[in-house]
């Protein structure tokens, strides 16, 4: 691979050149990362700790948080790095490796989404058949199966995409290793690499954003059928706050990766791209838990329970 590159680093542009906006936009991405690292890990943790909630939904939940916290820490840290030093290169395999994690952990999302859906789906119109549909063993296959085709889709896109020779610039006009910003950078011919980024990107985006559309739409037509006023009121609340999440995350990756290329607005796609790489990973904790009654009782508890222990310390 490096005997075909005629560059060893990469220089990133960042988000800014201004100066006067460095050093707030790092205190910004560093609020925002901090939250993400503990609203996401108390998920797991919570969780892990809490019997109440070992069930398929929350074992959903906390892959995905935990898929969050790595899908944030692929880019975040050397965004903020970047801005608190001025230091924007990346290494070559660096910049390998940053692509690797930040699309196997973004296409983890994906599947994780949809089994979500899914989840919800049984429940919400096959509650009789729902601890007979999700069993252990298919939620386990579902989580290992989305892990697996995850990683491995970004391995092949990754090794077709630097088999490429980067002959023209070395300048990343982006604050991360993004795909779209690199084949921009390739002297070779880019339409087998784009050919294979079309099939992984259509498994790994539209198939289960379809799965996820025939869910919510299924959930949508059992939830007409309530007759009580109330009971509907709380579905559709739950059921927007889903489909919101999972709006601005895949409407984020079609507006990114399924244009032509020629319509790509550089400065566009760094604005979006914030969105999809810092913010929702923040809002995913928010959405999908702590809006939640069972695991704000679960958080409770915990402090209580913490409480209780130093009281007994101190006395």
């Amino acid at each position: 691979m490096e005997n075909r590159s005629k560059v060893n680093e990469f220089i990133l542009t960042g988000i800014t050149n201004d100066p006067e906006l460095q050093v707030p936009l790092f205190i910004m991405f560093t609020l925002i990362y901090l939250i993400t690292l503990l609203g996401n890990l108390g998920i797991v943790v919570l969780t892990s700790w809490d019997n109440a909630l070992h069930t398929p939904m929350y074992f959903f939940l906390s892959n995905l948080s935990l898929v969050d916290f790595g899908y944030a820490s692929a880019v975040t840290p050397k965004v903020m790095a970047g801005l608190l030093t001025g230091d924007k290169v990346i290494s070559y395999n660096g910049c390998a490796t940053q692509m690797f994690f930040f699309g196997a952990f973004a296409a983890t999302e994906s599947f994780l989404l949809a089994s979500m859906a899914y989840d919800r789906h049984v429940a919400v119109c096959n509650p009789l058949h729902y601890t007979t549909t999700m069993t252990s063993t298919l939620c386990a296959l579902l989580a290992s199966g989305s892990y697996i085709c995850s990683f491995l889709s970004s391995a092949i896109v990754m090794g077709n995409t630097f088999s490429l020779s980067f002959c023209r610039s070395n300048i990343i006009h982006h604050f991360f290793c993004d795909l779209p910003s690199l084949l921009v950078l390739s002297c070779s011919d880019i339409h087998t690499t784009e050919s294979v980024l079309f099939i992984l990107g259509s498994f790994t985006s539209f198939f289960p954003f379809l799965v996820i559309f025939t869910s919510y739409l299924l959930i949508f037509i059992t939830i007409l059928k309530i007759h009580s006023a109330d009971g509907r009121q709380k579905a559709f609340s739950t059921f927007a706050s889903h489909l919101t999440a999972v709006s601005i995350f895949y409407g984020t990756i079609f507006f990114m990766y399924f244009q032509p290329s020629s319509s790509h607005s550089m400065d566009m796609d760094k604005i979006v791209s914030v969105f999809y790489t810092m913010i929702i990973p923040m809002l995913n904790p928010l959405v999908y838990s702590l809006r939640n009654k069972d695991v704000k009782n679960a958080f409770r508890k915990a402090v209580r329970g913490r409480q209780i222990q130093l009281d007994q310390i101190f006395t």
